[in-house]
């Protein structure tokens, strides 16, 4: 019996030892498997994204930031009644009983997303109620404080924190950083432990992108084409603002546009970048690098004289004619064919180049590829292969039967007002990692020379004279300053087959200011405007008030004018023998004059009402009648005649 018991006893003791000894092993040497097992049973990871990184203007205006936000979860399982629980967060996010229901009705789940990104008035409404089951994760949230501006280039975020459209879609790794792994403790029956209910996590930043964008400029020719698309009547309205010398985007366009703090209430093409993504027959435009290929090839000098076959020129079966009857013109100097915009003018210099000439200098001057831009969607455009039939390269001369972009047409222009160099345009000016303070800066970068310096120089003098004389641009002009640049009126293509839209339009003009050293490159453009439709009448006025603003922004001096002198464009050493180019008087330059080239509304206005309104305005007004005006024509707002004349009609 004795034997037994020690028997027994010895058993029993190596027992114990043997349960003492494993429970020591599990206690405290590592195991994987049980860890992944306590893990699972005590912990739930939850993936949050980190504070995504501010953008910046060029001088460091924040246009897109984070601030704290709360983003609320659920356990299912601890939730006691799942129909209260889904009613009362239905009152307060307003979210539907039945969509919160069918997020907690799986027992199974221990973790469920029930809304992200609530602001702090919400969640302490939430708090307050201390509803069983529920539980908050401090995160961050997206915050544009200009509300529109920049909105079609800067783009958007989703709800889980990943860039969706613009520049926070493509620098989305740069500016997301890395999510943050956030691990939830649980008590043995599974329901979160969290203390007062809340989650506070410390997570790391993206990086930080500063633009070469300047916001009041930017904020400036918002306001302006929203004023232009509503006076006019337009469907749609483009600008691209570049730094003359190296294509750095410093105000970019594209109207209608969307409230970036409320995307998804937004029409999904407002959303786009029209200005960078959409390509159309840029019109007259394009005769400024027509002309200054055949200078560069040494076919033509500025003064040779051409004959513009008095608005009527037949090729094979086409005929080419000027846009109106009143621009038809004799023999010409290739100057005044561009200042005139002559069709016919134009198209004879084209055939002299040639279609393997032509096509490659369009080529050379960025058209029909891609720059490299640092925004998404960019559009190369069309510049079809050879051959081209003589009334194709005649049309294209004058910018048809080609597609280009806003921001290729404005790179193109900054190409001659720089001295003949094509740079990479570009919106990025730097990204810095705020955790280590480095900084990546990008540079101006030179594509190729297009032209020589000295063609450069004749165009610029040449694109003077549009703004002057009876040139087309001459709206476009800035008081105190030489102003460089094309009037464009373009017909619009279909979308759905061929042809153009019957009385469709996209009036344009590209220039640069001041001529005689370009600083600003400046594109505008009204689409299919009801209210006038040529360049001269709705964008060469739209495009001097940005002018205007730009110059006396940046503190660019104009220039100084004796009495007995009238301003007059450099002629440098160019051989233009022919009249020098006439450009704005010292009268002009007093008054602050600005030509209007619509009418302006006098409804219900006196005689003395309306000379007052208009005598600054060089309008010719013809009364009839007495009394109050009871209608005009033009009507306010309609295109003014060459002349500048209104009839009045008065009625007591």
């Amino acid at each position: 019996m004795k034997t037994k018991i020690i028997s027994l006893f010895i058993g029993l003791c190596v027992l114990w030892s043997a349960l003492a000894l494993r429970a020591a092993y599990l206690q405290f040497l590592p195991h994987e498997k049980l860890k992944t097992l306590q893990n699972r049973q005590f912990q739930t990871v939850v993936t949050l994204p980190s504070r995504r990184g501010n953008i910046l203007d060029y001088k460091g205006k924040e246009l897109a930031m984070s601030s704290p936000a709360y983003s609320l979860y659920a356990d299912p399982k601890v939730i006691e009644n799942k129909k209260q629980f889904a009613k009362t967060i239905s009152n307060i996010l307003g979210e539907p009983v039945s969509s919160i229901m069918k997020k907690i009705s799986d027992n199974k789940k221990r973790f469920v997303w029930i809304d992200r990104l609530v602001n702090a008035t919400t969640t302490e409404k939430l708090k307050d109620l201390k509803i069983q089951g529920l539980g908050f994760v401090e995160e961050w949230r997206r915050i544009y404080p200009n509300d529109r501006l920049l909105s079609t280039s800067l783009g958007f975020i989703g709800k889980e924190g990943q860039g969706l459209e613009g520049i926070e879609l493509l620098y989305n790794k740069d500016l997301q950083g890395e999510n943050k792994k956030v691990s939830l403790r649980k008590d043995a029956r599974g329901r979160p432990l969290v203390q007062d209910g809340t989650v506070f996590t410390e997570t790391p930043q993206g990086k930080e992108i500063q633009l070469t964008i300047d916001s009041d400029l930017q904020y400036f020719v918002e306001t302006e084409l929203q004023q232009a698309l509503k006076t006019h009547e337009a469907e749609a309205a483009y600008a691209v603002v570049l730094d003359a010398k190296t294509s750095a985007i410093r105000a970019i366009a594209s109207l209608p546009d969307f409230d970036l703090n409320k995307p998804e209430k937004s029409n999904s093409g407002f959303r786009r970048n029209r200005a960078v993504t959409d390509t159309y027959e840029p019109g007259s435009t394009l005769k400024t690098f027509i002309l200054a290929e055949a200078l560069e090839k040494n076919i033509y000098k500025a003064n040779s004289k051409i004959f513009c076959e008095n608005g009527h020129f037949q090729i094979g079966k086409r005929v080419i004619r000027e846009a109106e009857k009143a621009h038809a013109q004799g023999l010409i100097t290739v100057s005044e064919v561009l200042a005139y915009s002559s069709n016919i003018g134009t198209s004879k210099i084209a055939l002299k180049l040639g279609d393997d000439v032509l096509r490659e200098a369009l080529l050379k001057f960025g058209f029909g590829q891609k720059a490299g831009l640092d925004l998404p969607g960019e559009a190369k455009g069309i510049v079809l292969g050879l051959p081209w039939a003589d009334h194709l390269l005649a049309n294209v001369s004058f910018g048809q039967g080609m597609t280009a972009s806003p921001l290729q047409m404005a790179n193109a222009y900054a190409s001659i007002a720089n001295g003949g160099i094509l740079n990479k345009p570009y919106i990025i000016q730097s990204i810095t990692d705020v955790e280590t303070n480095q900084k990546h800066e990008n540079k101006p970068t030179e594509i190729r020379r297009v032209v020589s310096e000295e063609t450069a120089q004749q165009m610029r003098m040449m694109l003077a004279g549009v703004t002057s004389g009876k040139g087309t641009g001459l709206a476009a002009r800035v008081p105190g300053y030489i102003v460089g640049g094309k009037t464009g009126t373009a017909q619009k293509v279909k979308t759905n087959g061929r042809g153009y839209v019957p009385g469709g339009y996209i009036g344009s003009f590209t220039g640069f200011i001041p001529a005689n050293d370009p600083q600003y490159v400046i594109y505008v453009a009204l689409d299919h405007p009801k209210k006038g439709y040529y360049g001269s009448q709705v964008a060469a006025p739209l495009f001097a008030s940005i002018a205007s603003y730009a110059v006396r922004k940046e503190g660019i001096a104009p220039e100084i004018l004796a009495e007995k002198d009238l301003t007059q464009v450099p002629v440098a050493q160019t051989d233009l023998n022919q009249k020098q180019i006439e450009s704005y008087s010292l009268q002009d330059l007093k008054n602050e004059k600005q030509i209007l080239t619509a009418a302006p509304e006098l409804k219900k206005l006196s005689v003395r009402e309306v000379l007052q309104k208009v005598h600054q305005q060089d309008i010719k007004i013809k009364f009839i009648g007495q009394g109050q005006v009871s209608k005009t024509w033009p009507e306010a707002g309609e295109a003014l005649n060459q002349d500048r004349q209104m009839t009045v009609f008065l009625k007591e």
